[in-house]
Order: C-alpha cells, then structure tokens, then sequence
C-alpha cells in the first residue's frame, strides 16, 4: 500500500527523553535517554513545512518540552501552520522551569494532547508511577485556568491506553465516561478522548513476552482485524520524522526501527516535489488495524 497523494501531517519526535518512564510506552523513553533532536534537524522540518501544504504539526517525544529547542520549534511551526499538537505528559507542566508552559500554549493556540491513560488514579499510577494521576489532575487544572478545554479554540485531548492486553473499547462511550468522571470527581474538563491500542513493541512489547502473554495479543489483533480501518491509517497521509532526521510512515514503525523504504532523512526531502511513498509494513500493524482502528489520534474507524 502507497501513502496518500498528499501528507497532512508531518510529525515531529524530538527526542527520547523524559521525566517519566511509562510501563507502555512504545518508544522507551525515561530520564536515562539522551536522544534529543538538533536545532539543524528541526530547521530542515521547517523548510519542508514551507514547502508543502501541510494541515497537521505533531510535535512528540519523549517529553517533547524537554529538547532546549522546543520553544523555538514551536513558535515557528505555529507561524507556517494553522494546527500545531504538542503531545505532553502533564506531569511536565508542573516541574520547574515549566510551569509557564500553559500560557506558552495557549498564546501559540496549541492543541494540547495529553497522556491519562485512566480516570483513575490506581490503573494510572499503576502504568506512569506513583503520584502521576494526582499530579496530571493538577496540570489539567492550570490548563483549564488559562482557557483549554474551557474555549472552543484551545484544544485539549485527552489519550486513553488499555491497562493490560487488550484492545480499548469504544471510543466514543469512552470519552463519555472521562468527561462525566473527572468533572464530577476533580472539576477539570476537555474537548476530546483519544482511545489508542497498545502497540507490541518498545516496553509494552517486551512486558508481553516476559508475561508469555505476546502470541496471545497478537492472535487477539489478528483475529479483530477490520478491513474497513485500512484507508484511514494514519501513515497513509503522515511522515514522521526521527530526532536524527530519519523519515519513517508513523511514529509505530519509528520506535520499531523500520524507516522509510528509500532510507530517507529529512534533508532529502526538502527542495524536492513530495511523491508517494511505498509504507513499510510489519506485525505491529494489526495494533493500528484491530476492532475501531487505532491510530495518534484515536479510533480510525469510519473517520
């Protein structure tokens, strides 16, 4: 299968680290992690954006606030493009050095996409650490202060991922189920829930095969695939570019260590037409594929 004629999103990782170390997380990142994109790196994601109409830019991590050139990125982007996502922790927002971040936001006009993989604290903390859901609660609540979530024009999602081997279920009832729990319970509100299949690779992956639960999840995607996911795949209409400047189809195939078939980086993209891409395949697809579809933003299902 090619990409679509046109990309829509290009999606920016800048880097691996991070100030949490999530038990599902697919790109392994943590506080130990040194990889972070370079001002030159990001400059040439800038001439690419010039150069084509893209709709989407999704910034990414790690804790994409974390690379010293995250501002700077972000007031560019936000420059060239109508829809720039950053995609936080939360967490993040309350550390020093960071905790102005949502006025940053809200004046660039950021959709702000936040990970709370639970309601709950216990099924949370259990998957990001202790004190990780009460803290997240109080950066949705600055969040909120400043307007997101609050205002149709500042955007705040939310993402969902399943607490074990399992695929979410819908999103929709979901959502429902989010919005009325945490405005009930702690006050806070937001525009959209975003559920996510857990993907078997990065510390999700290796969690499987330590449990002896890996053939069972994958005969569990394989056996929800849907047909009818296939044409809304995100890396159809995506590139996402590595924090060293190699292109990948997704941000999935990105931590799978499976760039794009040519072996481009982003230097090669730039100053020349964009064309379609052969998207390069491999088992953890059936994640993105299975029940509703799963994609970075959400169910694809009849999208």
């Amino acid at each position: 299968m090619d990409t679509a004629e046109r990309l829509s999103v290009l999606q920016i990782n800048v880097g691996k680290r991070c100030n949490l170390a999530c038990k599902h997380c697919h790109v392994e990142a943590g506080p130990n992690r040194t990889e972070e994109m370079s001002r030159e790196v990001m400059e040439a994601c800038l001439r690419l954006l010039e150069e084509n109409p893209f709709a989407t830019v999704d910034i990414t991590g790690g804790a994409p606030e974390l690379n010293p050139h995250f501002r700077w990125l972000v007031g560019e982007c936000a420059k060239g493009c109508a829809h720039v996502i950053v995609r936080t922790n939360l967490v993040i927002l309350l550390e020093e050095g960071y905790t102005d971040l949502p006025e940053f936001y809200r004046d660039h006009r950021v959709n702000v996409v936040c990970s709370l993989p639970h309601y709950t604290a216990k099924n949370t903390d259990r998957m990001r650490g202790e004190q990780v859901f009460r803290r997240s609660i109080e950066a949705m609540k600055r969040l909120n202060e400043v307007g997101y979530g609050q205002e149709p024009e500042l955007v705040l999602d939310l993402v969902y991922n399943p607490g074990g081997a399992f695929l979410p279920p819908s999103q929709t009832a979901m959502e429902a189920e989010y919005k009325e729990h945490l405005l009930r319970e702690y006050g806070v509100s937001f525009s959209h829930l975003f559920t996510i299949t857990n993907n078997p690779i990065g510390r999700f992956g290796a969690f499987l095969e330590r449990s002896g639960n890996l053939e069972d999840y994958m005969g569990r995607l394989y056996g929800a695939f849907n047909a009818s996911t296939l044409e809304s795949m995100m890396c159809r209409f995506q590139v996402s570019v590595g924090w060293d400047g190699r292109l990948y189809n997704c941000d999935f195939n990105q931590a799978a260590d499976l760039p794009m078939a040519d072996g481009a980086t982003i230097f090669d993209w730039t100053g020349k037409p964009m064309a379609k891409q052969r998207i390069r395949f491999g088992k953890h697809c059936y994640a993105c594929t299975a029940g509703q579809g799963s994609s970075c933003g959400g169910a694809t299902e009849g999208v």
